[in-house]
């Protein structure tokens, strides 16, 4: 299966379409087309009335420069039906899963193409060292972050392992908190914050509130406590920010904007402007990784702007800092120094102010004792005391506080300095500030997610055109509209040159014949991630051949479907079993893939991405399963032999191709599942692959004669390269191996085995369950007569491990084949067997029977005053009383017992026996 081959990206193109054409339900929490959109109100007025003064279509904040959004006309001479149409297309677009958007990339010149993040090194290209700037550029997007949450919940319902499962978490990022506004000042009136140089904690206020900290009840809104925030001026810009930590909005001393911000330009002041865009030009040469997680030192530069406290009505500077990214939350953030690492790194880099409001109040002792903690801002002796209350409900004193940043508070801290909050403890400081931003109209109660919309588009030529023409309007405002499923596969066109064009354009804008319709359309120049034919590959392989769907119903229900008995499989060999078919005795009890085998390094997106593809075409009804793959198992990485990530440069890289050559497939291929746990990291030891070879060989010499052996290598020394293959004609089955019915202790050893290897191989014990196998021939190789019929069972456990020797010890094994079914040994144990005419492969797995397991005889340990003296062997069934008598009679007891009287014999059934003697 070939992702590029035009028959499976006409799918992959399909899916889009399907994504292109759908949107997001919150009322049924699910996908639907996009035909079932409701619209606003005022989108469903007659024409009379929208061409009195229709307002257009609002947009998401995410698409405030949305050339779809932007489609809206505005102009006053504009009929009313097309103001209508307008209006509708705009605000349907808005909604799509599949939008276009603006969203910021790293544009390098030079290179004319797009670059990720990791690409960029220091503000350069990491290919030829070509500066990178950050700019807005047309993209298409997926509404990923719509299945947010289904993403998150979905995850107790698959078997993955916690640190994936964890891993996807951090990804997606929920946070619990709250957005509140921020109005930009307008008047030139007092701050209430001068920064000082020192970065020093202010001074508490002088608010009778700040000294009575009355404790408030849980969610109780306080009347008239403390000074009214400043009412907002309904012609200013408002700043909205999410925090996970609304209790701490006393201590919000300033903001940050992202340097991209929309707000930027038109707060900052004349005297800073310069400043700030100087500032915003070294910002957009930097990666977001470079922004944050490597980021070494804080830079910011002033707006000259302030924004006001909706708490306590004080004006705080505003900023803009790389630090705060414009894809994270609103792009802006309130400051509280006092306990947030980065706010206070910056504000003591900048002497912005500090204002402590949360400290800890809960000791976890029951024994008064003072204790010590470390407050962002403060210096010893310079804050309030407060007192930390114990369990026992007896009171003791803080010590000295000094000066750090004080910044995990839980339900253990109290808010401080904070007027009606203070007294609080946490929990209870958010359960009460929240509602009263409510009531006033200054935040709400919001959750928010890291996960970010999927950029989904690449200027370059390799990836699936997208079926999207984009048309002009009569005013000439561009808008998309997808192509006919008819279309499909839109193919790329042909070119010599993949480079994009000088202006910055796609590749595909080169082919002006493609690009260029007759109707005056335009197709859409981006093509499509290397994300987007692995998103769904794996239905293509249910269904593969299917030219009138990406997959049938039929085929993927019987694949995906919960307890569905996937019994059959097409076979061109399988005539005995009926047409095309054969009986696996498999059957799924999970939904979706039952085992993938991946990497972790896929586990944020290849795995994410895949997971919100298959939840959209489950919420459409094209798929049974909500999930894709319910059971994932993480390989480990296999090290070089000096315990190193094998490397070219360390010069530790084994090449598979020499042990081949050396020991065979079947020796390497059985040495990797016989070194540790699948899921574990091991090093290489070439020494480990002689022996699994050396245990081929015993596997080898167990089947074969001998003589006929030393005869083959003798003609196989002179023999020509193409004949060898027929001089293993030459060896013969071992007269040994006979059709007979086993004996029970046979039967008892390959049942063992047969238990074992299929416990751990769907447990994925690879290892263990070789040394089962191995156990198995160390024990076969004894018996004077084998049987057929059991050597036979074996080489099928064998078989997907070692495949080619299983195979040509199958073939040979075969001639010497029971006229019957089933096998007895006298005792009324049978064998199920498939023909031999059926390939190895096919062959069906064997099964254990329990009443072979069940032991004869058991091993008792036999202690003397409690130390262990010997091991006796009795039957299974035997009493208690026996069980002692044996003990007492045990040979290697006797010495131990001369000249004492036996006390007591304590019996633990078939566990242990233990002879008190004195």
């Amino acid at each position: 299966m070939d992702t590029t081959d035009p028959k499976y990206f006409r799918w992959t193109q399909w899916i889009f379409l399907k994504l292109y054409n759908s949107w997001f339900n919150p009322e049924t929490n699910k996908a639907e087309p996009i035909e079932r959109l409701k619209y606003p109100k005022h989108l469903e007025l007659s024409g009379a009335e929208v061409g009195r003064g229709v307002p257009t279509a609002p947009r998401p904040e995410s698409e405030e420069r949305s050339e779809t959004a932007d489609a809206s006309p505005r102009r006053a001479e504009d009929s009313a039906p097309y103001q209508l149409q307008a209006a509708r297309r705009a605000y349907r677009d808005s909604k799509r899963l599949a939008f276009s958007s603006e969203a910021l990339v790293n544009w390098c010149p030079e290179l004319g193409t797009v670059l990720a993040n990791e690409e960029v090194i220091d503000g350069k290209s990491e290919v030829g060292g070509f500066p990178v700037v950050r700019r807005p550029m047309r993209q298409w997007m997926l509404r990923i972050t719509a299945y947010a949450e289904k993403l998150l919940a979905d995850l107790d319902t698959i078997d993955w392992s916690d640190s994936l499962k964890e891993m996807q978490r951090n990804w997606i990022g929920k946070s619990e908190g709250a957005e509140v506004h921020f109005t930009v000042a307008t008047d030139a009136g007092s701050t209430g914050y001068q920064p000082d140089g020192t970065g020093k904690a202010l001074a508490s206020s002088s608010d009778p509130a700040e000294s009575t900290r009355a404790a408030l009840p849980p969610g109780r809104l306080p009347g008239g406590t403390g000074r009214l925030p400043v009412p907002p001026n309904a012609s200013a810009p408002v700043i909205t920010v999410f925090t996970t930590r609304p209790d701490t909005l006393f201590g919000a001393t300033y903001m940050v904007l992202s340097p991209e911000h929309r707000f930027v330009d038109p707060i900052t002041t004349p005297e800073q402007r310069e400043a700030v865009k100087q500032y915003q030009q070294f910002a957009a040469g930097k990666s977001d990784l470079e922004r944050t997680e490597l980021a070494k030192k804080k830079t910011g530069v002033f707006t000259g702007a302030y924004a006001v406290n909706p708490v306590w009505g004080k004006k705080i500077p505003i900023w803009i800092a790389d630090y705060v990214l414009a894809s994270y939350g609103t792009g802006a953030i309130m400051a509280v120094p006092a306990h947030d690492d980065r706010d206070w790194d910056f504000a003591k880099k900048f002497g912005l102010p500090i204002r402590d409001v949360v400290r800890p109040t809960l000791l976890k002792s029951s024994q008064p004792k003072q204790i010590s903690y470390r407050v962002a801002g403060s210096e010893s002796g310079d804050s309030d005391e407060v007192f930390a209350v114990l369990e026992d409900g007896s009171e003791i004193r803080i010590s000295p506080l000094t000066d750090k940043a004080f910044v995990d508070c839980d339900d253990t801290c109290v808010s401080i300095n904070s007027r009606f909050l203070s007294g609080l403890r946490s929990p209870e400081a958010t359960a009460c500030i929240v509602p009263w931003l409510e009531e006033r109209g200054l935040g709400k109660k919001t959750i928010n997610y890291k996960l970010r919309d999927w950029l989904f588009s690449r200027q370059r030529y390799w990836g699936e055109p997208f079926p999207i023409v984009w048309k002009k309007d009569a005013n000439g405002n561009p808008y998309h509209e997808a192509l006919p499923e008819s279309a499909l596969p839109l193919l790329p066109p042909v070119l010599d040159d993949y480079k994009p064009t000088p202006d910055g354009q796609p590749p595909l804008a080169r082919a002006q014949d493609w690009v260029n319709l007759p109707d005056g359309s335009v197709r859409e120049t981006n093509t499509m991630p290397q994300w987007a034919g692995s998103c769904w590959y794996y239905l293509r392989y249910l269904d593969a051949r299917n030219d009138g769907a990406f997959v049938s119903g039929e085929a993927e229900r019987y694949w995906m479907g919960t307890d569905t008995p996937k019994s059959k499989v097409q076979s061109p060999k399988s005539a005995d079993l009926g047409p095309g078919t054969m009986d696996l005795g498999l059957k799924s009890t999970t939904p979706g893939v039952d085992l993938y085998v991946g990497g972790t390094e896929h586990a944020v997106l290849h795995l994410l991405y895949a997971r919100f593809w298959h939840k959209v075409l489950f919420d459409l009804g094209y798929v049974s399963t909500p999930e894709p793959f319910f059971k994932l198992v993480n390989q480990g990485l296999i090290l070089g032999e000096d315990m190193q990530k094998m490397s070219k440069s360390r010069g530790n890289v084994v090449n598979p191709d020499d042990i081949l050559v050396e020991y065979g497939a079947d020796a390497f291929r059985l040495y990797e599942m016989f070194m540790g746990p699948l899921e574990m990291v091991k090093p290489w030891n070439t020494k480990g692959v002689e022996g699994v070879y050396r245990f081929l060989g015993r596997v080898w010499r167990l089947f074969v004669d001998e003589k006929s052996e030393v005869e083959f290598e003798q003609a196989l020394t002179t023999a020509e390269a193409e004949r060898r293959r027929e001089l293993l004609d030459f060896v013969k089955l071992s007269s040994a191996v006979q059709d007979v019915a086993p004996t029970r202790e046979q039967l008892k050893t390959l049942h063992t085995c047969i238990k074992k290897v299929t416990e751990d191989l769907d447990g994925l014990r690879f290892n263990t369950a070789i040394s089962a196998m191995m156990v198995f021939v160390n024990e076969a190789i004894t018996w004077e007569s084998k049987p057929a019929i059991v050597l036979r069972e074996f080489l099928i456990l064998l078989q997907p491990f070692a495949p080619h020797i299983a195979e040509e010890l199958w073939e040979k094994l075969s001639k010497v084949q029971s006229p019957k079914s089933k096998v007895a040994d006298g005792g009324g144990t049978t064998l199920d067997l498939g023909p031999w005419t059926l390939d190895l492969a096919y062959q069906p797995w064997p099964k254990h029977d329990p009443a072979l397991l069940v032991e004869d005889t058991l091993e008792i340990p036999v202690q003397v005053n409690g130390k262990l003296r010997d091991v006796i062997r009795v039957p299974a069934d035997a009493s208690p009383q026996e069980i002692e008598a044996a003990a007492l009679k045990a040979e290697k007891v006797q010495p131990f017992l001369e000249g004492k009287t036996v006390k007591k014999v304590i019996v633990v059934p078939k566990k242990l026996v233990n002879i008190v003697a004195a």
